[in-house]
């Protein structure tokens, strides 16, 4: 398989880095190629801005998706941000790698999706009538690859389980996993998390390194977060409401739309 890992930290001598080197190597080891876009090392531009869109002219007001579109349909987007989409073509597998700061992804690596999910690239595919609200969740140009997410923390693993104090840890990756990975087609895989890791000592984080070879040894066969399909038939169009026979009677938010929340 190709495996690109994207990787959020700017300290190359981080527990992440670390980390990162490792799941590269297990990858590697069982013949697997991988590319690694390292967002500080590479000196990632993160903001979206005129500089984006080379050939809108001066005197237009900057709106962002209609000039995203017509950049990329004219093959005219930076170097970098093609770069970035070529890589995510080419990849069987997409990793983003990063620490949970602030209950989210680093800034440095959203400012990569805003700039390489280019409209027409990671959103505005497909058709959108009244029967087909475009290609996203589960189609659209990335579907029938996988990704997942590599993520550290520093708090405890009960701090973000189901009554933890900081929310439930599939509840605060759902953004990402269903509306960033999800949205342009990925079959996304469970995430893997590291807690406390500012209290990891050797044994520590011998444990971690293992369980996380371990991960990748399975990234193609694990089985996909069973995100429902927009266009298969579970929601209604064009609300995109999900149909009222489906999931379990008084259930709502976010485990609506996992399809193992039937019955």
């Amino acid at each position: 398989m190709n495996v690109l890992i994207v990787f959020a930290h700017p300290e190359p001598r981080s527990l992440n880095t670390a980390l990162r080197d490792i799941a590269v190597e297990e990858l590697r080891a069982q013949g697997d190629t991988v590319r690694v876009s390292d967002l500080h090392a590479m000196g990632w531009k993160p903001t979206v801005d005129r500089a984006d869109f080379p050939t809108l002219p001066p005197d237009h007001r900057l709106q962002v998706a209609p000039a995203s579109a017509q950049a990329f349909a004219a093959g005219a987007l930076t170097d970098d941000v093609r770069a970035e989409q070529e890589k995510l073509l080419w990849a069987d597998v997409l990793i983003l790698q990063f620490p949970l700061w602030w209950f989210s992804m680093p800034a440095i690596l959203k400012g990569w999706v805003d700039r390489v999910y280019a409209y027409g690239f990671g959103y505005g595919v497909g058709e959108h009538s009244d029967r087909r609200w475009g290609d996203r969740y589960g189609d659209g140009r990335l579907a029938g690859k996988r990704a997942m997410l590599i993520v550290t923390t520093g708090g405890w693993a009960e701090h973000y389980s189901p009554r933890g104090i900081n929310g439930p840890i599939d509840d605060l990756l759902f953004p990402i996993n269903h509306g960033i990975l999800h949205y342009p087609g990925y079959d996304v895989l469970p995430p893997f998390v590291a807690y406390r890791v500012d209290r990891l000592d050797d044994e520590g984080f011998g444990t971690v390194a293992e369980a996380l070879r371990v991960r990748m040894r399975s990234l193609h066969t694990t089985a996909p977060i069973p995100f429902r399909r927009q266009n298969g038939g579970d929601y209604v169009i064009p609300t995109l409401e999900l149909r009222e026979d489906l999931a379990r009677p008084g259930l709502t938010g976010f485990a609506l739309h996992r399809s193992e929340a039937e019955g």
